[in-house]
């Protein structure tokens, strides 16, 4: 493309963003074959200050990057200023934030002027390639189904997370976590193939192994729904290009056994906040224990490089960013209470999705797998493994 042809093009996006109401404060994301990452910058618990440290800490380890921001202009425009960030970002003024507290069909109706809805906007639009955001997690879910709709083929989108593990990557993929309670056995059957496609391109998996998560490992285990998940899944798995190993227990979230964990919700989150919970419980025991007389802290002192090692390995910040699967457009979910080192590891996974075109593959991957179950003959695989 010739420079007077790309001004020109930057230019109409800058019009454009004006015209409907959102200012600009730079062009920084209209750089030619720039990766342009939408942010929430209103949603965190710890507020804009965090987000705007984890977007700083991003950016430095990859400068390529570049972001639309969304939030108050007159919170975030120092901010933005005093951390260097005006050649790589853009300022969407929203005057409006989503609390924690806001009911997701409030949203829905009366969240337009949220910076929530404008960074999902900005997916929607194709002004950035990915949204992240901190923010309420249903109300999220709610405007990124209502503004980017779902994928052909998806009844309910999913949100996939990082669960530490025995593997090699150091992770397996679990899913849902929390998108929707309830899930029917078609449904499982498609997060398995979400899941496949996440951890084929988030942990470089040639095929994955799927487990289907249950009170037991037998067969007869568990009500209907996932009995007949169980047969779905594993009549897909040639066509789906992965290896299901039937039924996994709670104990095998972090084994070497299972590379995607599919669940409905419910048990997903459950799952989810009982581990964090746990940890935290488990590490608070272990520090008062390591302080309680003169011995212990030498024995702590002693094993303290053992001890950052395994708490660099298990630092819940390092896998922050649920991915929601089944929207056309990418979402990366942080925790509300990440800090700056957990925002700038939700905004590398939503780099590293998008560099990948990640939801082309979903979607490609989804509608293959559906087709083949339908009209290929019994065992016969599908030729979409590199999906």
């Amino acid at each position: 493309m010739l420079p007077e042809q790309e001004q020109t093009r930057a230019e109409g996006r800058a019009d454009a963003a004006q015209t409907d109401g959102r200012e600009t404060a730079a062009k920084a994301p209209a750089v030619s074959g720039a990766l342009v990452i939408s942010v929430d910058a209103m949603g965190s618990d710890r507020g804009p200050v965090a987000v705007l440290d984890g977007v700083q800490i991003a950016h430095r380890a990859n400068p390529a990057l570049r972001f639309i921001l969304h939030g108050r202009e007159d919170e975030l425009a120092p901010l933005i200023a005093a951390r260097g960030l005006a050649d790589c970002a853009v300022l969407h003024h929203a005057e409006g934030v989503v609390t924690m507290h806001d009911k997701p069909s409030q949203v829905m109706r009366r969240g337009k002027d949220t910076s929530m809805w404008s960074a999902i906007e900005s997916v929607r639009e194709r002004e950035a390639a990915v949204a992240v955001s901190c923010g309420n997690t249903g109300a999220l879910m709610a405007v990124s189904m209502l503004r980017l709709r779902k994928l052909p083929g998806v009844n309910r989108p999913a949100i996939a997370s990082f669960w530490p593990s025995r593997n090699p990557t150091g992770w397996n993929v679990m899913l849902d976590m929390g998108a929707d309670v309830k899930a029917d056995a078609p449904d499982l059957l498609t997060y398995a193939l979400m899941g496949t496609s996440y951890a084929r391109n988030a942990l470089g998996l040639a095929r994955p192994r799927v487990g289907l998560l249950n009170v037991g490992t037998e067969e007869h285990k568990g009500h209907a729904e996932l009995r007949l998940a169980h047969e779905m899944i594993g009549a897909a798995q040639e066509a789906g290009a992965f290896d299901f190993v039937g039924f996994v227990e709670g104990n095998d979230l972090p084994s070497d056994r299972v590379d995607v964990i599919v669940t409905d919700g419910f048990t997903g989150n459950v799952a989810l906040k009982t581990a964090e919970g746990t940890a935290k419980f488990a590490a608070e025991l272990l520090r008062g224990a390591l302080t309680a007389t003169p011995l212990s802290k030498l024995g702590a002192f002693l094993a303290m490089g053992p001890l950052k090692r395994m708490s660099a390995q298990i630092d819940p910040r390092r896998a922050n960013g649920g991915v929601f699967l089944g929207l056309n457009g990418t979402v990366v979910k942080s925790h509300g209470s990440a800090d700056a080192t957990g925002v700038a590891a939700a905004i590398e996974l939503a780099a590293r999705l998008a560099r990948s075109g990640f939801v082309e593959r979903l979607a490609a991957r989804v509608a293959s797998a559906s087709v083949a179950r339908q009209d290929a003959p019994s065992g016969e695989a599908s030729s979409e493994n590199e999906l």
